[in-house]
């Protein structure tokens, strides 16, 4: 076996492995019976030591922050913002709901990227935004007149949240990762404080909510060390694995089912995520 053969089973590897752990982020949120706010400190807090302690193993810290800039603050900011979001709407609707709305972020962030940057967008890309856009108009017009609704537009704020950050790091490139990432899980500490009882739940709650943000760090991680293993296309392709299993990891374990148009419109989501990801990887193919 050759070290490029080896090289690319551990990407494939890592890169499930990211799918797999952010696909519980649900399971986390809804298994905690703290409030939102509560879940958001822990997590955010957890998330950010153990993020700072890998960045500061394997390069150096300092940069991280110096260099972030107006795009990195801008980054983080939002960031926090998407994170109050998503955490909250876990809350308020079905995980099935969430993790379908925020999986149509990539083709968000490709219109996004042909608005402000003048990305060219493929006729597949273009096909693939129009099924997901469709895709999130059915979703929520399940939950239309339910109170779950609220849930469903926190999401929908998260995956634009995404989009935008997705694109920052497209205009930017140079733009650090980890110090954002750090300080956006730091920007929520204060709401969370103000609005929560972070340290009025049990020792049990609080380990469940703090492992919430283990797994966080280590999916981002794992996704990070996969990406640069593996095409653009094919990282893109195994990050989708993340929308199907998150639905599944919730009936199995909290046994929730979704509804008919939520299977309906997630599905009409996935069409347009694996297409486009198929047309770009054989065009990747023929260009190599």
């Amino acid at each position: 076996m050759t070290d490029q053969t080896m090289s690319r089973g551990a990407g494939v590897a890592l890169m499930i492995a990211s799918a797999v752990m952010f696909s519980s982020a649900g399971l986390f949120a809804k298994g905690a019976s703290a409030s939102a706010w509560d879940v958001i400190f822990w997590r955010g807090l957890s998330s950010a030591l153990l993020t700072t302690l890998f960045v500061a193993g394997r390069r150096n810290l300092a940069s991280e922050f110096a260099g972030m800039g107006w795009a990195g603050l801008a980054a983080a900011v939002i960031g926090a913002s998407g994170s109050v979001a998503f955490i909250s709407a876990f809350k308020l609707t079905s995980i099935a709901n969430v993790a379908l709305i925020y999986a149509a972020a990539p083709m968000l962030a490709a219109l996004l990227a042909w608005a402000w940057i003048g990305e060219r967008m493929s006729r597949p890309v273009a096909c693939a935004c129009v099924l997901g856009f469709s895709g999130v108009g059915v979703i929520v017009s399940g939950s239309l007149g339910e109170v779950r609704l609220s849930g469903d537009l926190l999401a929908l704020w998260m995956t634009v949240v995404m989009a935008i950050y997705l694109v920052i790091y497209r205009r930017y490139p140079a733009t650090p990762s980890a110090g954002p990432l750090v300080l956006a899980s730091v920007l929520v500490l204060p709401p969370a404080l103000i609005f929560g009882t972070p340290f009025a739940n049990s020792l049990s709650e609080i380990a469940i909510m703090a492992a919430f943000g283990l797994v966080f760090a280590l999916a981002s991680v794992a996704m990070t060390e996969g990406a640069k293993r593996l095409p653009s296309g094919e990282t893109a392709l195994l990050s989708t694995l993340e929308t199907p299993m998150a639905p599944v990891l919730a009936w199995l374990v909290l046994r929730e089912v979704p509804a008919l148009l939520t299977v309906v419109g997630g599905g009409l989501i996935l069409l347009g995520i694996l297409a486009s990801q198929i047309a770009e990887t054989r065009r990747l193919c023929r260009d190599a």
